[in-house]
């Protein structure tokens, strides 16, 4: 399981190599220590090209493609507000997202005409983007990748290659008045990119604070014998306070150690959850981020 921090990383990949693919011109500079370039010819195989070159570059996996985003600006370069709004799926003028794919190895086989016309198919006619997005993470989860890919001419592409370490990890402390909608805030702020959600939220009581590996036990839909998930709530109210939050969800009064699971979604991410664990009898709550695999 990641932590926020993994998933802060993720995002703040994703912000900054947009921010590079859709406003820089890309012309051959010194790539910092963690980035790489490359320019590739269409044909078929060629994701997986850009990728075996950038391997061959930094010395270093690429990773497990996770998605793919296919964008036409219409030559425009964005804001940081416009590229957070897109992501967050929200429409932006003069911008379209032209289709989401999820990952595969069978993606790297095809051509990047393919992939332009938003829908990984064969084909590649109809409308197109002019860049395209590679999400990727390790196999270890240890570092997170993007490729932002632009189109210079009709079968030129320029790439980038942007990768981060999910070495540390982040929590964030909260008060027990803060509510629902100001804990997503807070994530929000951290992240620098707008979430969906929350989409429900778990109740989860025990007589003690669980360890890292009893909560991913819990979220990987294992039995915990320390932990009993006592209610769940679809789109709770974001006024809710999160000390208040059992007592509305309809859970009597328990003086245990409480634990709450929201379900939030990030654009081209996916889903997480948001793990908030009680202190001092719920006048604070230490949070964490993690990848979400279903419960």
């Amino acid at each position: 399981m990641t932590a926020l921090r993994d998933i802060t990383r993720r995002v703040t990949i994703i912000t900054a190599a947009l921010i590079v693919g859709l406003t820089a011109s890309y012309a051959p500079s010194q790539a910092a220590e963690d980035e790489a370039r490359t320019t590739v010819t269409d044909h078929p195989g060629a994701p997986g090209t850009v990728r075996q070159r950038f391997e061959e570059l930094t010395g270093r996996p690429v990773g497990d493609l996770d998605r793919v985003l296919a964008v036409d600006t219409g030559g425009r370069a964005l804001t940081d507000d416009q590229l957070t709004a897109l992501m967050a799926g929200e429409r932006v003028d003069g911008v379209t997202v032209v289709g989401t794919m999820p990952g595969g190895r069978d993606i790297l086989g095809t051509t990047m005409a393919d992939l332009a016309d938003g829908a990984y198919d064969g084909r590649g006619d109809g409308t197109t983007a002019t860049s395209l997005l590679f999400a990727s993470s390790t196999p270890d989860g240890r570092e997170w990748c993007l490729t932002m890919c632009v189109a210079s001419g009709k079968s030129i592409w320029e790439c980038l290659l942007s990768r981060r370490s999910t070495d540390e990890i982040l929590t964030l402390d909260l008060a027990g008045d803060t509510t629902v909608g100001g804990t997503k805030a807070a994530f929000e702020k951290v992240n620098g990119v707008a979430a969906d959600g929350p989409y429900r939220v778990d109740t989860v009581v025990g007589d003690a604070e669980p360890s890292a590996e009893e909560i991913e036990m819990l979220l990987d839909g294992r039995d915990v014998d320390t932990l009993r998930r006592v209610a769940t709530v679809d789109a709770p109210d974001p006024g809710w306070a999160l000390a208040d939050i059992a007592e509305k969800s309809g859970v009597p009064y328990v003086k245990k150690m409480k634990l709450h699971i929201f379900t939030l979604g990030l654009p081209v991410l996916g889903k997480i959850v948001v793990v908030c664990v009680s202190h001092n009898n719920g006048k604070t709550w230490r949070c964490e981020a993690h990848r979400w695999g279903g419960f």
